[in-house]
């Protein structure tokens, strides 16, 4: 493989690891939110944790900014003090020979160099002494090539700062450094001062080292105590955070388990009472809530199947009588033309409505059937444009009396669906009646779609339309959009209702769309296959004209664009 090649797949392979990493996190970090958002529990025991780990850092380096402070100036002090202790005993082994008894034997005898008794006396090297725990240097300067020191120190680490304020006879001067002693670099406090001796007229430049490393020892396992105490702290603060939020949380977590058993229908779901406190208020307040819900739910199911018993046997009591009225108007109707006209007009009036009362009847059979619950489907797989040509045939006249004409928008191939003939052919009849009385004389557009999985039915009116929110309330049963206006064809007020019932009971969609002056379009939408779930539908619930209108007003609606700088427009060529 070229080499271009190779580099191109290790960087394809790159990307599809990377990816890969991404998708990971994104879904874990997805998992995560998820969790967070729907545990109280969570939230409460981690804004504890923050909070208290705040808290703790923030006295921690407080109280070690304070102890190590304290343990500075404290070794400073201490450093100083012992500094100048020396300072007056190393004067006083300089001085000139007397008979003071206090006075070692070798300095009273004198040396070669005055400077090596004195330092025996003061680090404890001598047969008596015991060894300091710092180390000294002793510089003389008359004679600056001449020294004395302990423990390897030597002028050079004396900082140039400190000897420069000694020179100067400035008091108290001490500083900090690392000295390189005999294993490894270690913190010290370089103390300076000078030693006059008046009978020699010498001056000598005395340096003490003091180690920080048993200062250094205590304030490093202070520091990890505070460390260890404030982990510590913070672990029992969210425990604690998480024994009270548990407390907290588990009563209303069941709380709302119960709530969604209890909206799922489950009507005898309880809380358990434990205590007085407000959590058993609560229980108790959710059960009575429950109970009354449950009363209420019971009482209006009793009334609800009252009304559907006494709607159902009115129906059906009404039937015989008017069977007897009906034959009576027929014969009343076949013989008006021996009537005088009044009687006549009298016989025709009551063979109408007569018909209207009928059809309000077979409504309100249709309707109890649907609340009892006892509809159901006889399904057989038919072409769903003979059903419409069958509705609209059957409306033929009424148009006609409405100089109202239909046109008619069908495909090619059959739209072969699992439905019941008559029950969608009356919601088409419905529909087409309900266009024909609201269209306004104008034409009908009658469209039907197929997909693969529903068959659609739109029907298109360019009548008075509809107003804002009552594309839904056109449904209900007995609804007008204008009260005052009185039907022109007839209809019971339930033709709607019925049809969105016989739509529902097929698992299918009856949907309504209006605006003012631009009529009405309603959309019916049933699956292909009898108990399958319905995504879409093949037609648009808004007439195609309407959507392209919106379109177009969209794309010439203008853009206005700022002026120039010099407030001049600027103009296409």
């Amino acid at each position: 493989m070229p080499p271009a090649k190779k580099k191109r797949s290790r960087r394809r392979t790159f990307r599809q690891i990377l990816g890969g990493v991404r998708r990971r996190v994104r879904r874990a970090a997805g998992r995560t939110r998820s969790v967070w958002r729907r545990s109280l529990q969570l939230q409460v025991v981690t804004s504890t944790l923050v909070i208290s780990v705040i808290v703790v850092v923030v006295l921690g380096t407080f109280l070690s900014e304070q102890i190590n402070r304290s343990v500075v100036q404290s070794s400073q002090r201490s450093s100083a003090s012992e500094a100048f202790a020396d300072r007056l005993q190393i004067a006083d082994a300089l001085a000139p020979e007397t008979d003071d008894p206090t006075k070692p034997a070798d300095s009273k005898k004198g040396s070669a160099n005055p400077l090596d008794d004195v330092m025996d006396i003061v680090t404890g090297s001598g047969e008596n002494g015991s060894k300091k725990r710092y180390d000294v240097l002793i510089l003389n300067q008359a004679i600056p090539g001449q020294s004395r020191a302990s423990g390897g120190v030597v002028p050079s680490n004396v900082p140039e700062s400190l000897r420069h304020n000694v020179q100067k006879k400035t008091v108290g001067s001490i500083e900090k450094i690392k000295f390189a002693g005999e294993s490894q670099p270690r913190l010290t406090y370089v103390v300076g001062g000078t030693v006059h001796v008046p009978s020699s007229g010498q001056s000598y430049e005395v340096y003490h080292f003091f180690p920080f490393t048993d200062e250094e020892e205590l304030l490093s396992n202070v520091r990890l105590a505070i460390v260890v105490v404030g982990l510590g702290l913070v672990l029992l603060l969210a425990a604690i955070a998480y024994l009270v939020a548990r407390q907290v949380v588990t009563p209303v977590r069941l709380a709302r388990q119960a709530a969604e058993r209890l909206a799922s229908g489950k009507l005898d779901e309880r809380l358990k009472v434990r205590g007085e406190d407000d959590l058993a208020r609560l229980a108790n307040s959710f059960n009575e809530m429950a109970a009354n819900l449950a009363l209420k739910i019971h009482q209006l199911e009793e009334l609800s199947q009252v009304q559907r018993q006494f709607v159902s046997d009115v129906s059906h009591e009404l039937r015989t009588p008017l069977t007897t009225v009906r034959m009576a108007a027929d014969l009343l109707y076949d013989a008006r033309e021996d009537f005088d006209p009044m009687a006549s007009r009298s016989a025709e009036l009551m063979q109408a409505q007569l018909e209207r009362f009928e059809s309000m009847l077979a409504d309100l059979l249709e309707i109890s059937r649907y609340d009892a619950g006892a509809a159901t489907l006889d399904l057989d797989p038919v072409d769903v444009r003979d059903v419409v040509l069958r509705a609209i045939a059957d409306s033929e006249a009424l148009a006609e009396r409405h100089t109202t004409r239909f046109e008619l928008r069908l495909p090619n191939e059959p739209c072969m669906a699992e439905i019941d003939n008559r029950r969608v052919e009356r919601i088409l009849r419905n529909l087409l009646f309900n266009a024909i009385e609201h269209g306004e004389g104008r034409d009908i557009v009658v469209t039907v779609g197929a997909d693969r999985d529903a068959v659609a039915v739109a029907v298109r009116d360019h009548g008075i339309g509809l107003k804002g929110g009552e594309d839904t309330m056109v449904f209900d049963r007995f609804w007008r959009a204008d009260p005052s206006r009185a039907r022109t064809i007839g209809g019971t007020g339930l033709g709607l209702a019925i049809s969105r019932e016989d739509a529902t009971l097929h698992g299918g969609w009856l949907q309504a769309w209006g605006q003012p002056g631009e009529g009405s379009q309603f959309r019916l939408t049933l699956p292909r296959t009898a108990g399958a779930d319905l995504k879409g539908s093949p037609l648009s619930l808004v007439p195609p004209e309407i959507e392209m209108r919106r379109t177009w007003r969209t794309a010439m609606t203008p853009v206005l664009l700022p002026a120039s700088a010099d407030g001049a427009d600027h103009d296409d060529d």
